[in-house]
């Protein structure tokens, strides 16, 4: 006779075949007493407690490492500019990191350091409306205008020469970092920028411009770029003359203001008529 499902032999109920069951609570060890059990668990949970204790140690000091190697390749350096430009708000810099790299190369170098006041007005009111329009106005940094390139540069990719620098931005460029394009060179300069508007007056940020901007292989500052192209000093340039001057400003390797190409000389008509429209935007530079 078949065995019916789920039974086992010879156990018999009432005279039918009784259903089997696991009970498997029979099946406990029961020489292990329940307070052994417990004992585990709470062995197990305790190991979370001595972990934390010999991990958080590890953790604070890799934590204090990395703050002090974080204060030493940011902290410092900030330091250092930040007193360098507290220092030039009122003496004149040495030089600038272009000009010491070009006559680590062997050029020579022609710099003939003025005062704003010796610098003729023409040139300040042509390069504010060649250069930055909105010097007066911005802290530093023209933030619609920087906007405006990271768009452009979306768009259009690589090979776009617009930069985007302010007046005050090519100050902290010139004065502390390198020539040549990068983002990390831009992350560098914008907080110079901000740092040179806060501690200068907007003239002391123009003259020092005028004084350290290339405009030639080797010829730096308003008055060797001044008497080089026209033999004459940088207080009585012509309209006509600063804008030429102006223009030379982007590229002055290949931009000779007293040889001008005639599209050099389209671009200075531009801004010689934008100059003479500035008006009391360049009032701040003007002393």
């Amino acid at each position: 006779m078949p065995i019916p499902e789920g039974t086992l032999p010879g156990s018999q109920t009432s005279g039918d075949i009784a259903p089997y069951r696991h009970d498997f609570t029979s099946m406990r060890d029961t020489s292990e007493p329940a307070t052994s059990l417990r004992r585990t668990n709470g062995s197990r949970r305790a190991v979370g407690p001595r972990l934390a204790a010999s991990i958080l140690p590890c953790l604070r000091t890799s934590f204090v490492s990395g703050t002090g190697v974080l204060l030493v390749l940011f902290g410092v350096p900030a330091l250092i500019v930040a007193g360098l430009l507290f220092l030039m708000r009122d003496v004149d810099p040495p030089g600038s990191t272009l000009i010491w790299s070009q006559q680590f190369a062997g050029a020579e170098i022609d710099q003939r350091w003025v005062p704003l006041p010796a610098i003729s007005p023409n040139l300040v009111r042509a390069v504010i409306a060649s250069e930055d329009n909105q010097f007066c106005f911005h802290s530093g940094v023209d933030l619609k205008e920087l906007e405006a390139v990271i768009e452009q540069a979306e768009t259009a990719g690589e090979g776009v020469s617009r930069g985007g620098s302010t007046i005050t931005m090519q100050v902290a460029k010139n004065l502390f970092l390198w020539n040549s394009r990068s983002y990390v060179r831009k992350a560098i300069e914008i907080p110079i920028a901000y740092g040179i508007d806060a501690m200068w007056p907007k003239a002391r940020v123009m003259e020092v411009y005028l004084n350290i901007a290339e405009w030639g292989p080797g010829i730096f500052g308003a008055e060797a770029a001044s008497q080089r192209y026209f033999r004459k000093s940088a207080r009585n340039l012509t309209e006509r003359e600063a804008a030429l001057l102006a223009v030379a400003l982007p590229n002055p390797g290949l931009r000779v203001p007293n040889q001008p190409s005639q599209r050099m000389l389209r671009v200075a008509s531009v801004v010689e008529r934008r100059a003479r429209l500035v008006g009391n935007r360049a009032a701040c530079a003007l002393r």
